[in-house]
């Protein structure tokens, strides 16, 4: 019996090439004249798929046409598809195609021997197995059309552009590690396409004479360097050099410490991927990030309604972020968006920290507010995260803040930042070029929350296309880089994740991973103290701390209340850097008019050659007038002076000083 066969020519297509491509359908059975053919290319329009084509072959190039045995060309018609941007493309036949005929659909050029990529069709920029193209069709010529038959096609990488270096940020000196090594082509493909005399050297700062390391680029597109370890302490970058093409490529710095018994781990907790569709296709998503992306945690966030997320999608997404939680490897954290009243509540993201539960809608009334739902929770198995606060419509004007359960405040996403109002100096402000979109929404200023004795700690989001954010992607909203949140914590699992995000022991970026450290008085980011525990800070508060970034930096900001005290503008890619606030504590701090203590806070802002920043979590010192003076004990023969025990109070409180600068490098 014969059977109907469907190829494609070429056979396989690299990422973002330009061809013409042809889909042969050779049919079993006899295809009546007046029959309709239907042509789906699943492609969602996006500028990372494949590219559409037009109908009108006159055009001559980037059309979509078919093609008869007898050389008969026919003229495709778009047919458009519910809930989707782009069309199918219909076909009717002119004759009759006999059994064992064929079929071809064109896409590209109307001359395709003469092989020009400008008058082809992009292909797609991600890479992808057997890539499907449907193809159906009606014998009727009503449009009754059956199951499809399918095209298949591999999408591979294409030619080799970047090499990038996958190593832990904090390393403990003599300690060993791996590193992986991709070779990724100009869209972030794996790819092995490359001239075959390629060869890449390694090295990096103090480089051991006895490690000379030499590769080629292999055939699955990446490779792992193992047991590497730094002598010293210090920041490093890897260094890859192509000796064919003399580029140089460069690791994220990495930071040696002398001990050490923290990490550094990156990811997102808010925000998908631009590929694929963190509901729709969950796995894919996970996968993408893992290994592509190289995250070493991720959290789902889809909006808590019916309509964007149904109770079917919610198991489907909560079984493969439990399925993909593993220690060591990668952490998995399942969350939802919850979008209530402008400025009251506004949107955030609820992150479980524990093992998965059900989705929380709003129309439910135990969760019909924010007050409600927290009722239902103790802070360690929820954790609400206030986002995109400067949005005009889903701003959050921190009235009703909760200690507990917002530990962490969303300062950056891909449509814009939360630290403070254009006109105070934000570079990455909330904005739109027309009438549509959001704006500024001066009440959900990060910097006002905080100046309120808000206390919480800093992440950043990535990029997001739904929900409130649904028309953004498409309009004339301004849009910025993804960003990323740095968690510095024990060990890398869910449980210990959490926690450090509950003590606020993280920071935000714009996407690189900077490495970031701030310190006072030995405590470090996310921290309270108070002159209660530590007097001589009444005096002086001795700030430390470092930067590293993946280029060269072009300033270090400390900081305080809302102000920049202090700017470095170092010379190189990482510095490390002390500085005293020497005013009288009592002059700067701010009323807290909640019956606490009045405060000061302290961050650290850093900014990039490339335009790229990063923000640290704050410092909060309480202010308490009335501690008492710590007296050292002296002979009873020698009667103290008032003017005495202030001097050797303070020369305590610097000895206790010296011992925490000696202690800040341990994290």
């Amino acid at each position: 019996m014969r059977r109907s066969i469907c190829y494609c020519e070429p056979s396989y297509a690299q990422a973002g090439e330009s061809k013409t491509w042809k889909f042969i359908y050779t049919t079993a059975s006899t295809i009546p004249k007046g029959s309709r053919i239907k042509f789906d290319m699943m492609s969602k329009g996006r500028d990372i798929d494949w590219e559409i084509p037009e109908v009108n072959v006159k055009k001559g190039g980037n059309v979509i046409y078919a093609k008869l045995d007898n050389g008969k060309i026919l003229q495709a018609k778009e047919i458009e598809v519910v809930d989707r941007f782009t069309p199918d493309y219909e076909f009717v036949l002119t004759s009759e195609i006999e059994a064992g005929g064929t079929f071809s659909v064109i896409i590209g050029s109307t001359e395709p021997e003469k092989r020009d990529p400008e008058r082809g069709t992009a292909a797609q920029h991600n890479t992808q197995r057997r890539r499907n193209f449907y193809l159906y069709i009606d014998p009727t010529g009503k449009g009754n059309y059956q199951d499809p038959e399918v095209f298949t096609l591999d999408v591979r990488g294409a030619i080799l552009k970047n090499i990038r270096v996958l190593a832990p940020s904090f390393v403990t000196r003599n300690k060993r590690f791996d590193v992986i090594v991709r070779f990724e082509d100009a869209y972030g493909n794996l790819t092995n396409t490359a001239p075959d005399d390629t060869l890449i050297e390694l090295s990096y700062e103090h480089l051991r004479e006895n490690l000379n390391w030499k590769l080629f680029v292999p055939e699955t597109g990446f490779i792992a360097l193992p047991n590497l370890y730094f002598n010293e302490p210090g920041v490093y970058t890897i260094q890859l050099l192509n000796t064919k093409s003399k580029e140089i490529f460069r690791s994220s710095p990495i930071r040696c410490f002398p001990e050490n018994t923290k990490s550094l781990f990156w990811g997102i907790l808010h925000g998908e991927s631009e590929r694929i569709d963190s509901t729709e296709s969950i796995e894919s998503c996970l996968r993408h990030f893992r290994d592509d992306k190289a995250a070493n945690f991720f959290g789902v966030s889809p909006f808590e309604s019916q309509e964007e997320t149904s109770n079917e999608t919610w198991k489907l997404v909560a079984q493969n972020i439990l399925d993909f939680d593993e220690n060591d490897r990668f952490t998995t954290f399942l969350g939802m968006q919850y979008a209530g009243d402008p400025g009251e509540e506004g949107v955030r993201t609820l992150v479980y920290l524990k093992d998965h539960k059900q989705i929380l809608r709003r129309k439910d009334p135990k969760y019909a507010s924010l007050k409600k739902l927290y009722k239902n929770f103790t802070p360690k198995e929820i954790l609400s995260i206030p986002c995109f606060t400067m949005g005009k419509g889903t701003e959050f004007n921190f009235s009703e803040y909760d200690p507990e359960f917002e530990r962490v405040v969303e300062i950056y996403n891909a449509w814009g930042s939360s630290e403070c109002s254009k006109k105070e100096g934000n570079t990455f402000p909330v904005q739109t070029t027309s009438k549509k979109g959001f704006q500024e929404a001066l009440e959900g200023s990060v910097q006002r929350a905080l100046n309120k004795n808000c206390r919480f700690g800093f992440v950043a989001g990535g990029l997001d296309d739904r929900g409130v954010y649904s028309d953004l992607y498409e309009g004339d909203q301004v849009q910025y880089t993804p960003g990323m949140t740095a968690i510095i914590a024990t060990e890398h699992s869910r449980g210990a994740l959490g926690e450090a995000l509950y003590n606020r022991s993280c920071y935000a970026t714009t996407g690189v991973r900077m490495i970031l450290g701030l310190y006072l008085a030995g405590n470090s980011m996310g921290t309270e103290t108070s002159t209660a525990d530590k007097h001589g800070l009444l005096i002086n508060r001795h700030l430390s701390g470092y930067a590293a970034g993946t280029t060269k930096l072009k300033k270090v900001e400390i900081i305080r209340n809302g102000k920049v005290i202090k700017t470095f503008e170092p010379d190189g890619y990482s510095f490390d850097f002390t500085y005293d606030d020497m005013i009288a504590l009592e002059k700067v701090v701010i009323d807290a008019k909640d019956k606490k203590p009045p405060f000061v806070y302290y961050y650290l802002r850093v900014t990039q050659e490339d335009g790229n920043m990063g923000w640290t979590s704050p410092i909060w010192v309480d202010y308490i007038p009335n501690s008492p003076i710590k007296r050292s004990i002296i002979p009873r023969a020698a009667k103290p002076t008032k003017k005495s025990l202030i001097i050797e109070d303070i020369e305590d409180e610097e000895e206790d000083e010296d011992l925490d600068e000696d202690s800040e490098h341990d994290l």
